[in-house]
């Protein structure tokens, strides 16, 4: 393939010391990483500083778990000015799941007990929002959006559902498994207008746009540092304020929960606690190393090269176009369309997953969108554009094989 048939290879990001950015990394160098966006990867200088924390707690927990939400409030206030956000609306969460279902336990029936989702949701954040339309006896209403659409349809899609007995808006800002926005400021500012709360799914924004909450309009808004900002596991926020925002509470009850919002987060007992503590070392070393804006360029320049070098390779495969339009396009992510007879819907995605893992040594996404499966790709500053080519080159003809052999369906020659 010519170079003039794709996006211009981007030359790899390096440390301080020459050596590849991998290096910062402990990711094992005997697989492909091509997941980032699932479960992240933290550097190694943000593990050393949170076995360095839980050392210190294990050292002396009787000092350590009293003096434990003072630092915590210092903490949010690092990670506040990381998304340019006020500390006193910020709290402390495990991940974006966790905060909604903060938002869920805590918000009262007042209309008619309905939720208006999308069809794009996070699986476990909506399932949390049917649990609570039963609890308030309403029901969910899907918002169907079109991959294609763009702002204004996605935006149509979604107002189109609000109504007189709409109790909650739930609705993502970066869809996890389709890679696309949706216009969460100006379905936040019509939900506004209405009277009607908005809890917007921010999961993979951190690290990934610079100001995520800039010009949204919500009532509460949650996402994950432990993807993009490569924080340890269970590092998230929740972002909230107007009147509702002093009816939330952690989900464990300890004793700080006389203490207003956001501080009662910073009391849970004897949680680990070291994963927030550690978390501004990782956000650190990425804007230390190379900033942040010179990090998301070189994470989107190569995720469009890998999304044209592995769908050309799909679609010499199949005759087939791998492209896809996804409207509302973001930095870092993209989809390439799958061969017919894989990844029909979530099982399938997922059982692909960790059959390429653990057959062809590669850690990739694959998710499904209305009975169509595609490859998620999403790039960090350890990948390079190698890790791609090997993709379209190794792996895209045993996927084609896969397709054939799969019972009861036909991909094309």
């Amino acid at each position: 393939m010519s170079e003039t048939e794709v996006n211009t290879a981007p030359r790899p990001l390096l440390l301080a010391d020459g050596r590849p950015a991998e290096r910062a990394w402990s990711l094992d160098p005997a697989l492909k990483h091509l997941n980032h966006g699932s479960f992240g990867a933290v550097p190694l200088v943000a593990q050393q500083r949170q076995d360095m924390l839980r050392a210190e707690m294990e050292r002396s927990p009787v000092v350590w778990f009293p003096a434990l939400p003072g630092r915590l409030a210092g903490t949010r206030v690092e990670l506040a000015a990381f998304l340019h956000v006020s500390a006193d609306d910020l709290a402390l969460v495990p991940n974006a799941s966790a905060g909604a279902s903060v938002v869920y336990a805590a918000l009262p029936r007042r209309r008619g007990g309905e939720i208006v989702v999308t069809d794009h949701g996070y699986g476990a954040v909506t399932m949390g929002a049917e649990r609570l339309a039963r609890r308030w006896g309403g029901r969910v209403r899907t918002a169907r959006v079109p991959l294609d659409a763009d702002e204004d349809q996605a935006y149509e899609a979604v107002a189109g559902e609000l109504g007189e007995a709409t109790d909650l808006v739930v609705v993502d800002q970066i869809t996890s498994a389709t890679a696309r926005r949706l216009p969460v400021e100006r379905i936040g500012a019509e939900a506004r207008r209405r009277g009607i709360p908005v809890l917007v799914d921010g999961a993979h924004a951190p690290g990934l746009v610079e100001t995520p909450l800039a010009d949204a309009t919500y009532d509460f808004w949650t996402g994950n540092l432990h993807k993009w900002g490569c924080a340890p596991r269970g590092t998230a926020v929740l972002v909230a304020h107007g009147p509702l925002r002093d009816g939330l509470c952690p989900l464990i009850d300890s004793w700080g929960a006389g203490d207003p919002y956001p501080d009662r987060f910073d009391q849970q007992g004897t949680v680990d606690a070291t994963a927030y503590l550690a978390a501004p070392a990782a956000l650190a070393f990425v804007e230390d190393t190379w900033g942040w804006s010179a990090a998301r360029r070189y994470m989107d320049d190569l995720a469009g090269y890998g999304a044209e070098v592995i769908g050309a390779a799909l679609g010499e495969l199949t005759g087939a176009d791998s492209r896809v339009d996804v409207g509302m396009p973001v930095p870092g992510m993209r989809l390439v369309r799958l061969p017919e007879g894989l990844a029909a819907d979530r099982i399938e995605a997922d059982a692909l997953r960790d059959r390429v893992a653990r057959e062809l040594d590669v850690e990739a996404a694959f998710t499904s969108f209305a009975g169509v499966g595609y490859l998620r790709l999403s790039a960090h500053v350890y990948n390079t554009t190698a890790d791609y080519e090997y993709f379209a080159e190794e792996c895209v003809p045993v996927l084609g094989q896969w397709a054939r052999e799969t019972p009861g369906k036909r991909s094309a020659p």
